[in-house]
């Protein structure tokens, strides 16, 4: 419980971050802003077509008679649009990330260098960056069909469906939100899709605690884009815990906390919990296997 309230924690010390930076809360909104509008747009397209994709799906069904039919394809056309949701959720940070990549890894090493120690780089061109984003975001999104199909089956079973899959679905969103979100910085520190995951699945609750508030906050129309700069600057806050570096916790302050400002809580334990990096001692960036090739 205690990674869970860490997580979001980061979360809003992120948002605190932006605010005291408003240049960089600015300059964060322009990618969220062009996601938004081509999700939106294709949301509704999908809101005025998903009764007639049930029909063509369901030919079976023509001959019933009423409510019946009525019945069982307005429930298929929630689940259609719910399943549509719950992907331009899961993937509305992923494309944001990808079309605001320049923004983003500016803003992501600016916290670094307030946050105190080496700001680290990839070393990297930004179309290999790109394309990296690109081909890692493709492979979540793999994970996601998956679990997406999975709970769209596990729907139909009676209470189940209608109480732990939102539940568990609603994990599912925040884990890979908050996966999405850290591969920012922890692609500057040279860290590979496969050892992100580890990472997340060894702090699981704190990525929970960071990524599931974003899964509901984000359900709110423009609420994503306003989240978003503060959002990447939480992700990179938690990354410094997940790898164990200096963080201002341990300096005496609160990650994203001015010099001199008193202290309000913690909002994480740097890096100190069960299954984290910082466990068992420091654990220097891009020490989860060899540097990789590109």
């Amino acid at each position: 419980m205690r990674d869970l309230a860490g997580g979001f924690g980061y979360l809003l010390a992120g948002q605190r971050w932006v605010l005291r930076h408003g240049r960089w809360l600015g300059f964060g909104l322009l990618p969220g802003l062009v996601s938004l509008v081509l999700y939106a747009g294709a949301l509704i397209g999908l809101g005025f077509g998903a009764d007639d994709l049930t029909a063509w799906a369901t030919p079976f069904a023509d001959g019933w008679s009423s409510p019946w039919l009525g019945l069982f394809r307005g429930f298929l056309t929630a689940l259609v649009f719910c399943l549509g949701l719950f992907l331009a959720v899961i993937t509305f940070t992923a494309v944001t990330l990808l079309v605001g990549q320049p923004f983003y890894e500016s803003l992501s090493e600016q916290v670094d260098r307030t946050e105190g120690g080496e700001v680290p780089e990839s070393g990297l061109t930004l179309p290999q960056e790109l394309w990296i984003s690109a081909r890692d975001s493709l492979r979540i999104l793999g994970r996601v069909l998956l679990f997406g199909i999975l709970l769209f089956g596990l729907g139909f079973v009676p209470v189940i469906g209608q109480t732990v899959v939102p539940v568990v679905g609603f994990c599912v969103s925040g884990f890979f939100i908050a996966q999405e979100l850290t591969s920012v910085a922890l692609m500057r520190r040279r860290v590979q899709l496969t050892e992100q995951l580890a990472l997340l699945r060894g702090r699981r609750m704190l990525a929970l605690g960071f990524g599931v508030p974003l899964v509901l906050a984000f359900l709110v129309p423009f609420v994503a884009v306003f989240l978003m700069p503060g959002a990447v600057a939480g992700a990179t806050l938690m990354v410094r815990d997940l790898v164990g570096e200096d963080t201002e916790q341990e300096q005496g302050r609160e990650p994203g906390q001015e010099p001199g400002e008193p202290r309000t809580g913690r909002p994480g334990h740097g890096g100190r919990g069960e299954g984290g990096a910082g466990s068992s001692g420091k654990a220097p960036a891009g020490s989860f296997g060899p540097p990789p090739t590109y």
